[in-house]
């Protein structure tokens, strides 16, 4: 999953969410830096990866792409599951996403000095560029692969990718709608997170 995913499924917890944000970024022995809360966010993050990683439906939308992308699969796999959350966003939450979003950048925002450096670097591309948000519209998915494709140390073909959105959607999407409703009883069943059922505005 990508940030809009792991930020809904933190629910409502300051700490938590911040923790969820910034767990990618925090490697080894750093974990340790952080206040207890912000730990559990990190904690969290990395059981919804491994969770993600190993289903199956995760896999067959992961394995649609193999040949073409490689190492790459999973993440634009990651991708294309948050652009159906946000496309599909009233589904989830009663609450617009475009309000949900801003709360979050303004979190986010109000903690930067938490924040690790490639945090810092990330957020205010994210909130100029209104990524969470954006991740609805498959025109500025091309523009968020194709950067994306340029920081890769290996050939990727990312910045392709929205054509194998497009060309395989109904599936991508079915696949979304069956597997994501399995993770979010997986998170509320680990206690950690709380209200992401009903996904309250971020205080």
């Amino acid at each position: 999953m990508n940030f809009l995913a792991h930020l809904y499924l933190s629910g409502d917890d300051d700490r938590l969410i911040i923790g969820n944000f910034i767990a990618d970024m925090v490697k080894g022995q750093k974990i340790n830096g952080y206040p207890s809360e912000i730990i559990k966010g990190i904690k969290l993050h990395r059981e919804i990866d491994a969770f993600t990683d190993n289903h199956h439906i995760f896999r067959q939308s992961k394995e649609r792409l193999r040949e073409k992308y490689r190492l790459y699969a999973g993440v634009i796999v990651d991708m294309y599951y948050d652009h159906f959350l946000a496309k599909n966003w009233p589904s989830y939450s009663k609450h617009p996403l475009n309000e949900y979003a801003d709360k979050a950048y303004k979190l986010l925002q109000q903690h930067f000095d938490l924040l690790p450096p490639k945090a810092r670097y990330i957020l205010p591309f994210m909130v100029e560029n209104n990524w969470l948000v954006n991740y609805a519209d498959p025109e500025q998915m091309k523009r968020y692969f194709g950067g994306m494709s340029r920081r890769t140390p290996f050939v990727s073909g990312m910045e392709h990718a929205v054509d194998d959105l497009l060309l395989h959607y109904s599936d991508f999407g079915r696949e979304f709608a069956d597997f994501f409703p399995e993770l979010k009883s997986y998170v509320e069943n680990l206690g950690i997170s709380h209200r992401h059922h009903e996904n309250q505005p971020i205080n």
